[in-house]
């Protein structure tokens, strides 16, 4: 089966959709027959990529439209929604994929912190604020996919901010989801994509590294599935080890060990014999 939304005529909008995962996914919705209007703040990557886009698209360019976008600030993402609506009249799937891994750890200048705040925590809210009303109203099936990080739920030393952003990007994923399927008449689903390692942006491809692409293809088959928490593995980390590290993290809480303590001298042993 076909999610509806995954169709022809159906519209998607993807933010830092310029490069990796967020132009790979315009890439496959555009090869499923969708119009895309891809958004981001790098405006020269963004006409390169929708031009690769419109290649693939069964219209051409007239399928897509690029919109630089800086999904920080609410105005830009209002002026993205009706250049979006305004070209193709509906929204049907809402992809918050753009990402900036600025920020550091608890003594990082707090101008990194905000930006990293702004970008990855505010960026999504300001796209569901603006986006989804008017997709909840269209009273046809829908869907938010925001773009989590596996730093979000085991939490690993290193850059700090950019965890707590995507651990608060976790709990509001969690709590938009809950809002929306208690909302009567509503058809719009969240979901929460948390990619493993991958090969992003420009950087070079790393053989551990999944590449976007296989990303897209997770999620896509997880969003049939009807599933909320799109974990991907990598050529690293298996199903199998991301749910111990999962487990774990939670039990420092229930078993009342010291936060982190698969860092911990004191438990790493532990770790590494647990089931």
């Amino acid at each position: 089966m076909t999610h509806p939304v995954l169709a022809p005529g159906r519209v998607a909008v993807v933010t830092g959709a310029a490069l990796g995962i967020g132009l790979a996914a315009c890439k496959r919705f555009a090869e499923l027959g969708m119009a895309v209007c891809m958004a981001d703040r790098a405006a020269g990557d963004l006409e390169e990529a929708r031009q690769a886009v419109a290649e693939l698209a069964p219209d051409g360019a007239a399928q897509v439209l690029a919109v630089p976008a800086d999904v920080s600030k609410l105005e830009d993402l209002e002026a993205l929604r009706e250049a979006a609506l305004g070209r193709f009249g509906e929204v049907g799937l809402l992809m918050n994929n753009a990402v900036t891994r600025v920020g550091g750890g608890v003594w990082a200048p707090l101008d990194d912190w905000h930006e990293a705040m702004n970008v990855n925590l505010w960026g999504v809210i300001n796209g569901v604020r603006t986006f989804v009303p008017s997709m909840m109203e269209q009273k046809t099936p829908c869907l938010v996919i925001n773009c989590g990080s596996k730093q979000g739920i085991t939490n690993p030393p290193g850059n700090s901010a950019y965890n707590v952003t995507k651990a608060a990007l976790k709990a509001y994923t969690e709590a938009l989801q809950h809002e929306l399927r208690n909302t009567e008449g509503c058809q719009v689903s969240a979901h929460l994509l948390v990619p493993g390692f991958t090969t992003t942006g420009k950087r070079e491809h790393k053989p551990g590294a999944w590449l976007p692409e296989q990303v897209v293809e997770r999620m896509i088959a997880a969003i049939e599935r009807s599933e909320f928490y799109i974990i991907c593995p990598d050529n690293e980390v298996t199903p199998e080890m991301d749910r111990k590290r999962i487990l774990w993290g939670a039990g420092d809480i229930t078993e009342n060990r010291p936060p982190l303590s698969r860092w911990h001298k004191d438990y790493g042993e532990a770790f590494d014999k647990s089931s």
